[in-house]
C-alpha cells in the first residue's frame, strides 16, 4: 500500500523521519515530498535513505522521472499524510492554493483519498482563530486531523500544538489499513 508522507517547515519534522521509517518497516510504500522550507531544515537524503525511495521537493529536479509527479503520486497515493503540518501548509490546503508540490500533489488526489494532517507548531499559533477556522474547513472538507498533544514545544513554549509521537501516528495508519483490508 502507497503512502504520500508530506513533511511540511516544524521543528518537528525530525518526527517525521522515524515515522516514515515506521511505516516503511510496516510494509508500507512511503514517498516522502517535502515543502521547500521543511528541506531547508532536514535533508530530502535521510528520508530517501529510511524508505529507499527519492524524496522529492521540487517537481522537475532530477530525482523526480515524472513530468507531472504531482499527478503520478495522487495517482498511486492511498493515503496523503501530512506530518508535520504547520499553520502555512494547512491554510494552503484549505484556501486550495498550490504553489509548490505538496499543495499542488493535495489538490490532484482522487475525492475517495483519504487525507489526513498531524498538526505541529506554536500554542499561540494552534490557536488562532484563522488556523482554527482553517482546521474546520479542512475537516469539512473530508480531512482528518490527528489532533496535536499538548505539552512542551521546541520553542519553550507549553501547550497544544505538539505534533503527535510517531509510534502513536503509525498505529493509526496500520489500524486503518488493516481496516480497509478487512472491509474487502
Amino acid at each position: 500500500m502507497q503512502i504520500v508522507l508530506g513533511v511540511s517547515a516544524s521543528a518537528a519534522c525530525y518526527k517525521a523521519c522515524t515515522l516514515a521509517s515506521r511505516l516503511t518497516q510496516e510494509s508500507f510504500t512511503v514517498d516522502v515530498v517535502l515543502t521547500p522550507h521543511a528541506a531547508q531544515l532536514i535533508a530530502p537524503r535521510l528520508f530517501a535513505a529510511l524508505t529507499g525511495r527519492p524524496a522529492l521537493v521540487d517537481e522537475f529536479a532530477a530525482e523526480s522521472s515524472e513530468a507531472m509527479a504531482h499527478i503520478a503520486l495522487a495517482d498511486r497515493a492511498a493515503l496523503l499524510l501530512v506530518a508535520p503540518a504547520t499553520a502555512a501548509t494547512i491554510a494552503k490546503f484549505a484556501h486550495a492554493q498550490a504553489d509548490d508540490l505538496l499543495s499542488t500533489l493535495a489538490l490532484a488526489l482522487r475525492a475517495e483519498t483519504p487525507r489526513w494532517i498531524a498538526p505541529a507548531m506554536n500554542p499561540r499559533m494552534f490557536l488562532h482563530p484563522g488556523v482554527q477556522q482553517n482546521l474546520r474547513t479542512l475537516a469539512a472538507q473530508g480531512w482528518r486531523q490527528l489532533e496535536p498533544e499538548a505539552g512542551w514545544l521546541a520553542c519553550g513554549d507549553r501547550g497544544p500544538g505538539r505534533m503527535l509521537e510517531p509510534e502513536q501516528i503509525a498505529a493509526l495508519v496500520v489500524a486503518w489499513r488493516d481496516a480497509q483490508a478487512s472491509e474487502r
